[in-house]
């Protein structure tokens, strides 16, 4: 089926894609969060000039065609685009079989454990921990990520002895029957990590994710060969030779594409086949109420390796305001610590019109 029209609707935070085949079928995507409206430039003058007109039916072969086309840009914005143009077909393909994209990838509607995940480092120990109790006790949560270190910190704290005060504080007043999973951001040396992992085994935390800077692989899998402790990483990876390499020098222990960053659906899935063939799991990074979440979802109820939850952001609008009127229903509700993937065709979401009324619009089209 051959692909007529890409439309694109966005602002800074978050842009939607809809694509339209020749014979009028229709689907909804997303590129990549921040900076989306860049994205979506790309999207329009590297991305469209190399698959209109073009048969989508091997998105494979079609999305390697445009790396290959564009072989000069390499990095993140391609791929961020290319994610757009990719989910968008793949909920146009649900549409038109009557299926949810989880079963077009053999999988099932139903539920999946959900950690809580706080993008929060401005914020006490005290404070944290107050928060996570609140959605223990009111969606069932049973499972909590909190942030070690500062983002890409140069083993600086966000201040002093925060991360050993967050680390035994969230055990002691969460208990002993939740999963407790960390966060470093490409903060620490290997050294350092090392010593903060010790203090994670100490207090049964079960993920430590990103300890080193994430594109210092060596480093990554000198923490990973010291700790018995989950590793985890590879969020902001979107080469596949990286991906490659990653897993055949297991430099971690858990593997977590992003879909909308390494370049969609179809790329996340030879990454999950990379890491089944080397029996790893897969928990992908997924840490907004974008559509990102969604596709995460799907994703999760369909694949063999899928890890043990789904991450699940407990930022609202008063941390990502660019969240808010998205949906027409909001796709994401929690029940007992889970979320659920329904039976609708394609995607199961209705992007707000009103929003997209606001939005800045553009289109590249077969004339």
């Amino acid at each position: 089926m051959k692909l007529k029209s890409i439309e694109t609707f966005t602002n800074e935070a978050v842009g939607f894609v809809r694509v339209t085949m020749e014979d009028g079928a229709q689907g909804w995507g997303q590129v990549s969060t921040y900076n989306s409206d860049i994205t979506c430039q790309v999207l329009h003058r590297q991305v469209a000039p190399w698959t209109l007109g073009q048969d989508t039916t091997d998105l494979d072969d079609l999305l390697d065609i445009v790396a290959e086309r564009e072989h000069k840009f390499p990095g993140s914005y391609l791929r961020r685009a290319m994610a757009g143009l990719d989910t968008a077909i793949w909920d146009m393909r649900g549409k038109q079989q009557g299926k949810s994209v989880a079963e077009l990838l053999g999988g099932s509607a139903g539920p999946i454990r959900a950690y809580a995940s706080s993008m929060k480092r401005d914020i006490t120990p005290a404070e944290e921990a107050n928060r996570f109790k609140h959605l223990r006790d009111t969606q069932g949560f049973d499972a909590f990520k909190m942030r070690a270190g500062a983002e890409v910190g140069r083993n600086q704290d966000e201040w002093a002895g925060r991360t050993e005060e967050i680390i035994p504080t969230m055990r002691r007043e969460l208990g002993d029957d939740v999963d407790l999973l960390i966060d470093a951001n490409s903060c620490f040396t290997p050294e350092r990590a090392i010593e903060v992992g010790h203090i994670l085994q100490d207090n049964g935390f079960c993920h430590y994710e990103e300890p080193c800077p994430y594109w210092e692989l060596e480093q990554t899998k000198q923490v990973t060969d010291r700790l018995d402790i989950d590793v985890t990483g590879g969020e902001q990876d979107c080469d596949l030779p990286t991906w490659k390499r990653m897993i055949d020098m297991r430099a971690v222990d858990i593997v977590q594409p992003d879909i909308l960053y390494i370049g969609g659906i179809s790329r996340t899935l030879r990454v999950v086949e990379m890491a089944m063939k080397a029996n790893l799991p897969v928990t992908p990074h997924c840490a907004n109420w974008s559509l990102v979440t969604l596709f995460t979802m799907h994703l999760l109820r369909a694949i063999p390796n899928a890890g043990k939850y789904l991450e699940f952001s407990i930022e609202g609008a008063d941390y990502y305001p660019w969240q808010q009127d998205l949906y027409v229903n909001f796709p994401y509700d929690i029940e007992n610590g889970q979320a659920r993937v329904t039976e609708a065709p394609g995607w199961g979401v209705e992007i707000n019109p009103e929003w997209l009324a606001k939005s800045i619009y553009q289109i590249s089209e077969i004339h």
